[in-house]
């Protein structure tokens, strides 16, 4: 007997659907908002009814992006599933449903879509494919093995789903696979140029000002290699901004000829420490983040533990002081 592969048992479960929710991580980045919304409009012209739903909103210099104002923000769902005959839950790049912050989403047939390692394969269908640069490459391959054409508001969406997971093709998950779906949203209208400006180039007065404050507070480790960002709500009253401010934010050490590895600790109001990481060349940050429950990665990764910051701070560096040291056996 022949088993399907898991592309061709999603496809199957979405044509035998009709209702579809689509949700994500909680703080959601250009790779879930565009495999969300990619993913929508690919189920809408098959004729399916579609709700994305999300724990948090999606930062504003997205808000102008097609279908993002659409995107309904709860922690919770309380109205009951449609029998798993009529209805399906796509989760993108989630490892768990806690991950995606929005209670009762339990008791729906689940499609679980994701790329990075750590994935608890907690759906009734699971497409885990680590060799992917982004979420939206996989989305793209479904949206192709579904039939539907690659219109315009698709193609924008995959393109910002690639384009921000690689860290503006800077990380070391490309393939030429990455650059012919980019070629492919090309040819169906997407501008590159003009996709750059309004993900890059949109920052406000009070971003800059945040930036500022946190390039100031950084401090240099490991003899320069090693870059620590630190994040708190004083930091956000003062600056006038908020946590949807600081995505990208922790690529801007690594221009830096010396720095090998950026951590940025971003404590939330309720104790917890929010960590990213990110690196350069062979410093592996995921398998740190793994360590912790959390994933990504080898050049992008992060976890959530809880604080003190004290707490917590010097086992974290250490980690990733190692994992400069192990990335330094190998040549950039």
């Amino acid at each position: 007997m022949t088993t399907k592969n898991p592309k061709t048992e999603i496809c199957d479960a979405i044509h035998a659907r009709r209702r579809f929710l689509i949700t994500s991580h909680a703080k959601p980045d250009g790779d879930s908002i565009g495999s969300q919304l990619a993913m929508a409009y690919a189920l809408e012209l098959l004729g399916k009814e579609v709700r994305v739903v999300n724990a948090d909103p999606a930062p504003e210099h997205y808000m102008e992006f097609p279908g993002v104002p659409r995107i309904e923000i709860t922690r919770e769902l309380i109205e009951r599933p449609w029998p798993a005959s009529e209805e399906a839950l796509i989760v993108m790049e989630s490892s768990d449903l806690k991950r995606t912050g929005v209670a009762g989403l339990e008791g729906r047939f689940t499609i679980n879509i994701d790329h990075p390692q750590g994935n608890t394969s907690f759906g009734a269908l699971n497409w885990i494919d680590e060799s992917a640069a982004a979420c939206g490459e996989m989305v793209f391959d479904l949206i192709e093995a579904l039939g539907v054409p690659l219109t315009i508001e698709i193609a924008t969406h995959v393109y910002l789903a690639i384009l921000t997971d690689t860290g503006s093709f800077h990380y070391s998950n490309l393939t030429p696979k990455t650059f012919d779906i980019c070629r492919r949203t090309t040819e169906a209208g997407v501008n590159p140029a003009a996709m750059a400006r309004r993900v890059f180039d949109q920052n406000s007065f009070g971003k800059l000002k945040l930036i500022g404050a946190l390039l100031a507070e950084m401090d240099l480790l490991d003899g320069g290699h090693l870059a620590a960002m630190y994040l708190n709500d004083d930091i956000l009253n003062a600056t006038g901004t908020t946590y949807n401010d600081t995505e990208g934010l922790i690529n801007l050490p690594l221009t830096a000829r010396e720095i090998r590895a950026v951590v940025f600790f971003k404590v939330g109001a309720d104790g917890d420490v929010h960590i990213s990481m990110r690196s350069k060349y062979d410093v592996d940050v995921r398998a740190i983040a793994a360590r912790h429950g959390g994933g990504g990665h080898k050049n992008a990764a992060g976890f959530k533990v809880r604080g003190p910051l004290s707490d917590v701070r010097d086992g974290i560096l250490k980690d990733v002081t190692d994992a400069i040291a192990l990335g330094a056996q190998l040549k950039p």
